[in-house]
């Protein structure tokens, strides 16, 4: 709606086995194909989708096919931290672009680095200028940005310079799948309202940890952001029985009806800042712009 475009018009439903079909209902030869596809729950089917629906428009003769990723999947594994263990970052990577991809458009990678899994050009967006620009709204006073483990100092920097925060860092250790244990807190949140930023939410367990841990050094009030709201298991349930004031996100992943009903959570539209970006690689025209705040 945004561009001004019909979305296309595909077949796409599955076998009584699970396998996925796809037929394109429309010429695409000559054309500038976008495939919007995050790969979210239930990230294997989506995945899958995703690599049949890019094989079908490249054997339909699109002049150029980029995969649309709003949330990249497998990208928690991007680097080989653990003996005999894979790095799927760069096995999705490989797929895409073997399934016929020219390039790809996506948000908030879990680490930069992953543009540099593909051998097709990547643009990387992110939701910074948004949900920086909704946190500005709120008008929030002792305003301290935190990040949740080290990895993400660089992001909550960047928001506590736009928004005229101080800075806050937790020191945690993983120690095993979803569970993490907080050892210190680096920085001053004692009668702070306090923005936990990080790029995703999964099963709630890290953030939870991490607001006790706020709550127990003095913070007034704690809210948290991300990019990507995966929200599975028991993330909603444990949002809502948490201290949390709000927990903002983005529509990066579809939002299901229990997410919708949860009332911490607040949800921010992205549809703006990929159309943009759709409309100028399209026209061959710099997106770098819209990477500022």
């Amino acid at each position: 709606m945004r561009l001004g475009v019909e979305p296309g018009h595909v077949t796409l439903y599955s076998f009584s086995d699970g396998e996925n079909y796809v037929q394109v209902d429309e010429n695409v030869r000559g054309a500038d194909v976008f495939v919007i596809q995050p790969t979210c729950p239930p990230g294997n089917d989506a995945l899958m989708e995703l690599l049949i629906m890019l094989d079908a428009f490249k054997r339909s003769s699109a002049r150029r096919v980029t995969a649309v990723i709003p949330y990249y999947g497998y990208a928690r594994q991007d680097r080989k931290d653990k003996p005999r263990v894979p790095i799927t970052a760069k096995l999705v990577a490989d797929l895409i672009t073997a399934a016929g991809a020219d390039r790809v458009l996506t948000l908030d990678l879990h680490a930069a680095q992953i543009q540099g899994f593909f051998n097709i050009p990547v643009d990387h967006l992110f939701a910074a200028p948004v949900i920086v620009g909704h946190l500005k709204k709120l008008n929030m006073e002792d305003l301290t940005i935190v990040s949740p483990d080290a990895g993400g100092v660089e992001r909550a920097r960047a928001y506590a310079k736009h928004l005229g925060a101080t800075l806050a860092i937790i020191d945690k250790r993983r120690v095993a799948a979803n569970q993490t244990e907080v050892m210190h807190i680096i920085g001053d949140v004692e009668g702070r309202n306090v923005f936990v930023v990080d790029d995703i939410i999964d099963t709630g367990g890290t953030l939870i940890h991490s607001v006790e841990a706020l709550f127990k050094s003095g913070a007034r009030s704690i809210s948290a952001t991300c990019t990507h709201g995966v929200f599975s298991g028991p993330a909603i349930e444990r949002i809502n029985k948490s201290k949390l004031h709000r927990v903002i996100t983005t529509n990066s992943i579809p939002m299901t009806d229990k997410e919708q009903e949860c009332s911490k959570l607040e949800t921010l539209s992205i549809a703006e800042l990929l159309a943009e970006a759709i409309k100028r690689i399209h026209n061959e025209d710099s997106v770098s712009s819209l990477f500022e705040m």
